[in-house]
């Protein structure tokens, strides 16, 4: 969360380092204490069950003495606190530092510090160097002194030219002090990873693989926000859109293409010139791919009742209602039979992840292909989900 640093399973609770717990104490009786009654056992097996019985009470005495004392801190107003405190992270505001021990302890797989100024200085790092989104989904108590918060947080690296978009998303760990009511670590696990220790060799190939060019054109595109990043694909959340649409020939195809750009380019109506966006999509409505549609995006801001209507009878305006859907992204020329296997491998991974798939899949594509080197395309295949939870 306040790092480069965002797994698919929240691992806890994590007991906190900052936590007390009572010691075991024994006392002997004083010296001038009288001598206990002598007890007489008849038998073996009397004796026997005994001693079982004394040392269970030990056991039972000791654990009893094991025990935390119960919280005394107010954890649910410290949930309400985050909850204010976490969405001005990068901001000019910035999070409030007395909620801090002076000794926080920070961690995440490829990043760590052990006090506040060095805390506050990662997060000023990412806020100058990477310009980051953060978005918190939820905060929640996940033990007497640990409250866990979920989050997504987008970054661009301006240091690159090419100003490639990093994505982490994951949860945050938090210990809360129990003498002071502060938090006193911080420890960050990635949904994009397995090993999430610290110094972790996955976690920097994860950075280092989002470096790489993918050229994106300064266009419009429908909003959606990412809600979990796997290591093979990403879920997002989109928002309504609306879009005209055509018939296709197969997925990869460009027939039907110059149609709905007609209309944008004023095949319509009112003669009306609509901006461009990016991308355009492909859609197979079944397993086959046999029922396909080419798709343009319109602006965000118009209404589909007051769009132009098209000039072909074949062309047709279209609300999209969003929803939840999966993306894996890839670059190069997108041929029918590279789109196929990015769609298996993609379905593949939903399952086996517990995901449930709807039939059809979309392709996206948000490059001109006479004017772009394979290499830097953006290609998607997206596939809507039935349902996601982020709990």
């Amino acid at each position: 969360m306040a790092t480069a640093h965002f797994s698919t399973q929240i691992l806890r609770p994590i007991p906190t380092v900052c936590g007390s717990f009572r010691r075991v104490t024994t006392t002997g009786l004083p010296s001038t204490s009288p001598s206990p009654p002598t007890i007489i056992f008849k038998t073996r097996k009397e004796l026997n069950s005994r001693i079982q019985k004394l040392k269970w009470a030990r056991k039972l005495s000791l654990v009893e003495q094991s025990i935390p004392p119960k919280p005394t801190v107010d954890v649910e107003g410290l949930v309400s606190f985050l909850y204010d405190d976490l969405p001005h992270l990068f901001d000019d505001r910035g999070i409030d530092r007395t909620a801090y021990d002076e000794q926080v302890k920070f961690r995440d797989p490829i990043t760590k510090h052990d006090t506040i100024s060095g805390y506050l200085f990662n997060i000023s790092f990412l806020k100058n160097i990477f310009r980051p989104l953060f978005q918190l989904h939820w905060v929640k108590q996940t033990g007497p002194y640990e409250i866990t918060t979920r989050w997504t947080m987008v970054m661009k690296f301006m240091l690159l030219p090419w100003k490639p978009e990093l994505v982490f998303t994951g949860t945050s760990v938090m210990g809360i002090n129990p003498n002071n009511g502060k938090f006193c670590s911080h420890l960050d696990f990635w949904d994009s990873i397995e090993n999430n220790e610290y110094f972790s060799l996955e976690g920097l190939w994860d950075v280092f693989r989002q470096l790489r060019i993918y050229k994106t054109p300064d266009l419009e595109t429908p909003r959606y926000q990412i809600l979990k990043r796997t290591a093979n694909y990403e879920v997002r959340k989109y928002a309504p859109f609306i879009v005209v649409e055509t018939n296709g020939d197969n997925l990869a195809g460009s027939s039907g293409f110059n149609a709905v750009a007609g209309y944008i380019f004023g095949k319509n109506s009112t003669a009306e010139k609509i901006p461009m966006t990016t991308p355009v999509f492909t859609q197979a409505l079944d397993p086959e791919s046999s029922d396909v549609s080419i798709q343009i995006v319109l602006p965000l801001e118009k209404d589909i009742s007051s769009l132009p209507d098209p000039s072909q009878e074949t062309v047709n305006l279209r609300k999209v209602e969003g929803g939840i859907a999966a993306a894996l992204k890839f670059s190069g020329k997108p041929t029918d039979d590279v789109v196929r296997e990015k769609e298996k491998a993609l379905r593949s991974s939903l399952i086996k992840d517990g995901l449930k798939p709807k039939v059809g899949c979309l392709l996206a594509r948000y490059n001109d292909p006479g004017r772009t080197w394979s290499f830097t395309m953006r290609n998607e295949v997206l596939i809507w989900l039935e349902e996601f939870s982020l709990d």
